[in-house]
């Protein structure tokens, strides 16, 4: 089966020219020349790594990286102009995996796409944690009870996580944003007491009275070692 890739590029020559190159390499390629299309076309579309173009008609192609990178990991290869070192280096911290200066060649392309796919793949090594009837599964990023998975975003997720793997530790905030500084995060502070509310709601059987992400008043957050 052909890798699927989202090009969100506003040029229509050079997204075909993309699209034929990448089909010819055996991809499959879906064109969104709008920002606004493009995070729909992410967020109902399985993609194996996305093309974004930061010149876009109706947003700023950094404000698209930042709310897909928000919901999603899916691989990230930006189109930027040639001279724009800013806007590289504010994509990067956003959570592109790499970029490409316009104009470039077919075959760099190919070549950048291709290793950041392997990156993404090299990265997701089989690892899943059990807690009682809880299970954590790191590379599917996906959180289940009861082996039905719970609706969390990826920043809810990536805070479960951190929790999870210090289970039996009181966690102040400031410890868990330590924790999270490296993860392609927008700034917890005071929005952690939110999702944790929101993670409480869909992985305790009676989030007023959770058994699992418990408050240590004046201390923080613990996430419970022993659980059913």
């Amino acid at each position: 089966m052909s890798e699927r890739i989202l090009l969100i590029e506003d040029d229509p020559r050079l997204a075909e020219m993309v699209k034929d190159y990448l089909g010819g390499a055996g991809f499959s390629v879906t064109v969104a020349a709008r920002g606004a299309a493009g995070i729909a076309a992410q967020a109902h579309g399985a993609f194996d790594a996305l093309i974004l173009d930061l010149m876009l008609p109706d947003m700023d192609g950094l404000e698209v990286c930042r709310r897909i990178r928000a919901e999603a990991d899916t691989p990230i290869l930006m189109l930027t102009a040639r001279g724009e070192a800013m806007d590289r280096v504010v994509g990067l911290e956003l959570g592109a995996d790499d970029y490409l200066p316009k104009p470039f060649e077919p075959r760099e392309l190919l070549a950048r796409l291709k290793s950041i796919l392997r990156r993404a793949k090299g990265g997701r090594k089989s690892e899943i944690l059990h807690y009682g009837r809880l299970e954590i599964d790191v590379a599917a990023r996906e959180i289940r009870l009861d082996g039905e998975a719970c609706a969390l975003t990826s920043h809810q997720f990536e805070l479960l996580l951190a929790l999870a793997r210090h289970a039996g530790r009181v966690l102040s905030r400031d410890a868990i944003m330590d924790l999270l500084k490296n993860q392609r995060l927008e700034a917890f502070d005071r929005s952690i007491d939110v999702h944790i509310s929101r993670i409480r709601a869909a992985i305790e059987d009676d989030p007023k009275k959770p058994r699992r992400v418990i408050t240590v008043r004046g201390a923080g957050y613990v996430f419970a070692k022993a659980q059913d």
